[in-house]
């Protein structure tokens, strides 16, 4: 039986009990269970690897004697605060220069949605503003310690991707269909240099993941499905990076230090749950997701990030058997090891605020984004106690000093000072938009093409969908922001919209082109362009159930119909950042294109399907499929599109047989959205509830009444007819809560700031109300204010802010409940899990 709380204590403060505030250097607490070093981080059972069974490389990256002459004096001089500060990186979010002098900390990094002076859109000269003064107080020495410099990390993933201006090259995986290693390296060589504009020092790239089941959110992040792919561009994308093994100083020349990732399997879990567990055979491991290691050791990566997810229930961040056993020792990898954003909390017996066991498996440095003073706290208290070993904090504080040593750090000098710094003109740069631009045109897939295309440019086009002309969409997640969200064209000085290209390409040759997102025009059109895809994603908010575009997203296969029904010839070009059941798209397409999700050059496109003055194709298709494309929203029904698949205008044209078209709307579920078009996500309810458990309505038809009469509920237009649901409240308390009889766990929503987003429009306010949630054991509100107004608002409230009220958020059956005193009137329209709230309301 669910275990309901009865409404009348929901106004009462909530208190988290065992919980310890840490600031300052004060020490925390040691768990009063604690275990010796060498049994905290001891491997038995299941997710156990067999170093033998793995190939052995040989790192070809020499310390030189004079660099480890210097390091053997540091470590002798240095404090065991100063040491215990190199292990810990903390985020640009939660931390202040002044901080990384007074602990030491050997490294900061930028979030998605982290920039200078709480900015993320902060123009370049902040960046490297920024970058001078934490490198500044890093190397004073004024408190008598040695003044490391300190290291900079920034998820340059698809280009310098957090900077308004730089060049945005498109994701792994369109990448992955142009089977071009040698173009890869000079996408690393660019990325570099506009990196060092800003002053940083470090990108967590290559992702070099081997996906297995498209589900996973983090998909386009891997070049393709096939590891042997994967492994011809990783040893191209380190040396464009880093330059050769033998490469030395590196700040002198054009060069960060790269981070292959995520060690291991995070593209093998199993149903594709992002972070989550591979049940495979350690042979599937080695053979399939272990296979990319090999060249990155061999072009001497400097770094390696280890993943969220587990082997066999085992985290890779608490694995010794693989972090130390495979990667150290077997693959002498000779870098050093970072672990992911604050993925030590999820080990067996840790928190994000204590998690000796990452250590000790081999993790040499923490990435504990905002728990890093905690985190340094609890190491410098269990060192002092001895139950983490001397000999394993020298040895990771030895190995980030070397890679400090390889980059040229200790003699650089602050960042602005150091070539390419300032030269603000390389971002964007001429050259390395070219370089951008190819890669679109080579990734580019043809699964369909009836004879229209290459479209002859001299007539008028029609090009169509929402995304046509939206740079942030054909670039994707981790672009800007973390999700991608929140930006618009006018973040994107120098970039071309897949429209934008088209236009200039058709009026070059004396055509036209109009953009139209829902495919009406004035004139008749000779052809038309579909734009159509997935949205903005990363991470595990991309996580799908099945291979299907989301419900709302497939508008434009109606689009398609209607003007191939008028007889204009029609070409699908579909933005994603996968393979997905598109049948009705291949169905009613005359031609059809993948486009993946290509960046800032959205030129790239025209480039090849619109044909050149004489009609002739100017650039040919030569992008191959980088993964099956599925039959149906089940990839165990089988491909439609084998791997390696792609036409070009040399390909026999065949008559094209109906592919089968099925119901996905409710086959595509999204977990993170709870409340839409008027109605719950499946298998949810929409309750209005009073102050008793009894006092308890489900919601299914409007109009409807509960509690009695006091509250009544209707329908409400919001982005479609009847979209919402309006809530007259006549006095007294009420809340409106969505509930899912299988708890929801949003622990990994939390960690990653996600906020519970709830789209309203208020017309007459409550006196009070509280936002929260609710499990079978805990709860966690808080007060928040709603405003009468005459427009749609997207509140958004901090997950972590529920979590500290005292709700469980890893068990959840009503994550969304609104309780107001009073009369009011208001209505819901969109609840759901994201980033891109128009209103943060305070945790009160």
């Amino acid at each position: 039986m669910l275990k309901r709380l009865a409404l009348t204590g929901l106004f009462l403060s909530t208190t988290l009990a065992g919980c310890t505030a840490v600031s300052g250097q004060d020490a925390v607490p040691v768990a009063a269970a604690s275990q010796d070093a060498d049994a905290v981080a001891s491997d038995a059972g299941a997710g156990v690897a067999d170093p033998s069974i793995w190939p052995s490389y040989d790192y070809p990256v020499t310390v030189p004697a004079e660099d480890s002459a210097m390091i053997a004096d540091l470590l002798s001089r240095m404090t065991l605060e100063e040491k215990i500060g190199q292990l810990v990186q903390a985020d640009l979010c939660c931390v202040t220069p002044e901080d990384v002098k007074t602990y030491n900390l050997g490294s900061i990094l930028v979030g998605g949605n982290s920039g200078p002076n709480g900015n993320d859109l902060a123009p370049a000269p902040e960046w490297l503003a920024a970058a001078d003064d934490f490198y500044d107080n890093s190397v004073d020495t004024s408190d008598g310690g040695v003044g490391i410099p300190i290291v900079w990390g920034t998820d340059a993933v698809h280009g310098h991707s957090n900077i308004i201006g730089a060049t945005i090259f498109p994701h792994n995986i369109g990448l992955g269909a142009a089977r071009d290693p040698a173009l890869i390296e000079r996408i690393g060589a660019a990325t570099a240099k506009e990196i060092r504009v800003t002053g940083q020092e470090w990108t967590f790239a290559p992702t070099v993941a081997v996906p297995q089941d498209f589900r996973w959110g983090r998909a386009y992040e891997g070049y393709s499905s096939d590891p042997e792919l994967v492994a011809s561009y990783v040893g191209a994308m380190v040396r464009g990076l880093q330059g050769p093994p033998s490469n030395d100083d590196l700040l002198s020349g054009p060069y960060v230090i790269a981070s292959t990732k995520h060690f291991l399997a995070d593209g093998g879990t199993d149903n594709g749950v992002d972070q989550g567990d591979s049940s495979i055979s350690e042979e599937e491991l080695r053979d399939i997701h272990g296979l990319p290691y090999g060249p990155a050791i061999a072009e001497g990566v400097s770094t390696v990030m280890i993943s969220f997810s587990s082997w066999q229930g085992k985290k890779m961040t608490g694995n010794k058997s693989l972090v130390t056993g495979v990667l150290k020792d077997r693959m002498d990898f000779g870098g050093f090891v970072v672990s992911d954003w604050n993925a030590h909390g999820q080990v067996a017996g840790c928190t994000n605020e204590s998690c000796p066991q990452a250590l000790m498996a081999g993790i040499d440095m923490y990435m504990a984004p905002d728990t890093w003073k905690p985190i340094y706290n609890d190491l410098l208290q269990r060192a002092r106690a001895g139950t983490i070993p001397m000999a394993r904090i020298d040895d990771a504080v030895t190995k980030i000093l070397e890679v400090k040593a390889r980059l040229g750090l200790f003699d650089a000098g602050k960042p602005s000072t150091r070539p390419l710094a300032g030269d603000y003109e390389l971002l964007g740069a001429p050259e390395h938009r070219a370089i951008a631009r190819e890669s679109v045109r080579k990734s580019l897939v043809l699964l369909k093409n009836s004879g229209i295309l290459p479209l002859a440019p001299g007539g008028r086009l029609l090009v169509a969908g929402e995304g046509a002309d939206d740079i942030a969409r054909q670039s994707g997640g981790w672009t800007l922001s973390w999700q991608g969200t929140g930006v618009d064209n006018s973040h994107f000085p120098g970039a071309t919209s897949i429209f934008t290209g088209l236009r200039d390409a058709v009026q070059a040759a004396g055509g036209s082109a109009q953009l139209s997102p829902d495919g009406s025009f004035d004139e008749r059109p000779d052809a038309a362009i579909v734009v159509f895809g997935e949205k903005p994603y990363a991470e595990f908010q991309g996580d799908r159930a099945t291979l299907a575009l989301d419900a709302e997203l497939t508008g434009p296969y109606e689009t398609m119909r209607k003007l191939k029904a008028q007889g204009i010839p029609v070409v699908a070009l579909m933005v994603t950042g996968r393979p997905l059941y598109v049948n009705p798209a291949l169905n009613a397409a005359d031609a059809f294109v993948v486009a993946w999700l290509p960046g800032s050059e959205g030129g790239g496109i025209a480039d090849v399907i619109v044909a050149g003055p004489d009609g002739g194709a100017r650039h040919d298709f030569v992008g191959k499929l980088p993964a099956a494309w599925p039959r149906t929203a089940d990839m165990d029904d089988g491909a439609l599109f084998d791997y390696g698949y792609g036409l070009s205008y040399a390909s026999p044209r065949a008559a094209w047989t109906p592919l089968p078209e099925l119901d996905a709307s409710e086959l595509a579920g999204d977990s993170r959205l709870w409340f839409s078009a008027g109605a719950p996500a499946a298998r949810w309810s929409l309750l209005v509830n009073g102050e008793g458990s009894a006092e308890q309505t489900r919601i299914t038809t409007v109009p409807a009444e509960a509690l009695a009469g006091r509250v009544r509920v209707t329908a409400e237009n919001f982005q479609v007819q009847e979209g919402a649901r309006r809530f007259t409240v006549e006095g007294g308390t009420a809340s409106v809560a969505l509930r899912n009889f299988e708890p929801v766990d949003i622990a990994k929503e939390t960690n990653a700031d996600i906020l519970l987003l709830a789209t309203m429009k208020v017309w007459d306010a409550p006196d009070s109300a509280m936002l929260g949630a609710i499990g079978p054991d805990s709860r966690g509100f808080a007060n928040v204010s709603l405003p009468q107004g005459s427009e749609w608002v997207r509140y958004g409230i901090p997950l972590k802010c529920l979590r500290d009220k005292g709700a469980d958020i890893s068990e959840l059956t009503e994550p969304f409940v609104l309780t107001t005193r009073g009369s009011t009137d208001f209505a819901i329209g969109e609840v759901r899990l994201g980033t891109d709230a128009e209103v943060v309301l305070p945790c009160s």
